[in-house]
């Protein structure tokens, strides 16, 4: 998985003397806000349908399905197939824990400046 934090984000990021933490995670995973908040509401809802995600969010359901694939690409959330007994499947949402997406954004922003600390250490050797 490669992402990038949004050059765009990041600059309004710098600019901002207290960063709320909706914000550091839109930047750093290149995310919308509110994946961000389907995130954090997954946190405090484990196991969450999409159905029962959206009442939380009070969003409709295909957005949340919308945010949740996101977030399962930015390795922020996982899904499990749950076999109803009535027949059919539901699946269930878990959000990646805070600590392990804490150390995924550290990881993130470290690989991130290291290739802009590279392209600063090209300048000048390019002519």
């Amino acid at each position: 998985m490669r992402t990038d934090p949004s050059p765009a984000r990041f600059r309004d990021l710098m600019l901002d003397d207290e960063p709320a933490l909706e914000e550091v995670m839109a930047c750093v995973f290149d995310v919308q806000g509110h994946e961000v908040r389907t995130y954090l509401a997954l946190v405090d809802h484990p196991g969450s349908t999409v159905a029962e995600l959206a009442d939380v969010v009070d969003r409709d359901r295909s957005n949340v399905n919308r945010s949740l694939s996101t977030l399962r690409e930015k390795h922020l959330a996982e899904r499990e197939r749950r076999l109803l007994d009535s027949g059919g499947h539901v699946y269930q949402y878990t959000a990646t824990p805070v600590e392990e997406a804490r150390e995924l954004m550290h990881q993130t922003l470290d690989e991130w400046a290291a290739y802009v600390h590279d392209r600063i250490d090209e300048f000048g050797r390019e002519t």
